[in-house]
């Protein structure tokens, strides 16, 4: 990778990003991300106005996921009576691995950062939306090239 920070997240722009992979093992967790901006007060951008990049490589070191939940949802019939009701849903550890494969060609609308916790939400591939929560002591992002914002 040409251009590498730590601890910079807040430099960067992480909504309706794309997720081309996901991983997590020994303590770090890896996400690829596409349409990710880079600020201008980014250190590693030497333009006057925000850039964008696909590839970026965001790395939390230490990471621990703290919270991981299926979000749950109302249904409702065409009069607007409320059908049925599905709760939230706590991710077990065993099932990480294979949730993650929901995210994959998916889109994360939001990662954000507080403090030590780095808090992701999903829109998944199965039509569910998922919040996990990490917390982690590093962050790392690491990118090839800039682009222009298009639009």
């Amino acid at each position: 990778m040409n251009y590498r920070t730590e601890n910079e997240f807040t430099h960067f722009k992480f909504s309706d990003v794309h997720v081309s992979d996901i991983m997590m093992s020994f303590g770090t967790f890896k996400i690829c991300l596409d349409n990710v901006i880079i600020k201008s007060d980014n250190s590693c951008n030497r333009d006057i106005r925000d850039m964008r990049t696909n590839g970026l490589i965001l790395k939390l070191e230490d990471a621990n996921i703290i919270s991981f939940v299926r979000e749950g949802f109302k249904t409702y019939d065409a009069d607007g009576n409320l059908k049925n009701t599905t709760p939230d849903e706590e991710i077990e550890e065993s099932d990480y691995i294979e949730t993650f494969n929901n995210f994959l060609d998916g889109y994360a609308f939001l990662i954000e950062q507080e403090n030590e916790n780095y808090t992701f939400v999903f829109d998944g591939t199965d039509e569910r939306t998922y919040t996990m929560i990490i917390s982690a002591s590093k962050d790392v992002c690491e990118w090839d090239r800039f682009m222009n914002i298009e639009g």
